[in-house]
């Protein structure tokens, strides 16, 4: 079984805690200190929430080009709190396979999606996932977050879709989407509604003679 993988991501904050460790020589040591001490709160605060990536790969399985993903999720206070008061959150799932073309835009070969409705039910004091048409409960947060960011044996791309020698590419992208919230709380969201993570997957050749055999 052939697989591709992605490369991890730089760390945030380092270039604001560079900036205010070089501020510290022309200004005050006191004053500096301080204002670095704010920077590290407010990365710590960042990175509270967000979607921690441990695995997205590209498979050749029964004919057909599938898709592996797996992360932990870490929801903003403000976040969690609304999912308490009986706002639901909506988490979208979109891989699209791309040809790449030299002469025109790149050849969408295909694409495939899925979006997650979570919600709180006060009564059970239980999490509900649905799915479309499906929907099943759960006794924790954490055990419902689970459900909602792992995918596995996602079929993306049948054999008769490939073509050998052809170069493919995947682009992915998984969101916490705040366009379905009530309209009163789309107004001014700011980072701690912020969530979600993209990548790009080269589609080895290899991989792609494996499907088609």
């Amino acid at each position: 079984m052939r697989r591709a993988t992605t490369a991890s991501q730089p760390p945030r904050g380092a270039r604001c805690v560079g900036m205010a460790r070089a501020w510290i020589a022309a200004t005050g040591r006191a004053l500096a200190a301080w204002w670095i001490a704010c920077v590290l709160l407010l990365g710590a605060g960042a990175n509270a929430q967000g979607v921690d990536l441990s695995a997205l790969e590209l498979r050749g399985a029964d004919g057909a080009l599938t898709l592996e993903f797996s992360a932990r999720l870490t929801l903003s206070r403000a976040i969690e709190d609304a999912l308490r008061r009986g706002v639901p959150m909506y988490f979208e799932l979109d891989a699209t396979l791309y040809r790449p073309r030299w002469y025109w835009r790149d050849e969408r070969v295909s694409h495939i999606g899925r979006s997650y409705r979570l919600s709180y039910q006060p009564l059970t004091g239980s999490w509900r996932v649905g799915l479309g048409a499906l929907g099943q409960s759960y006794p924790t947060l954490s055990d419902a977050l689970a459900v909602i960011s792992r995918v596995s044996g996602w079929r993306l791309a049948e054999a008769s879709q490939l073509d050998s020698g052809q170069r493919y590419y995947v682009e992915f992208t998984y969101r916490l989407d705040s366009s379905q919230l009530p309209q009163p709380l789309q107004i001014g969201l700011g980072n701690d509604w912020s969530l979600g993570t993209a990548r790009v997957l080269k589609v080895d050749e290899s991989l792609i003679e494996a499907v088609r055999r």
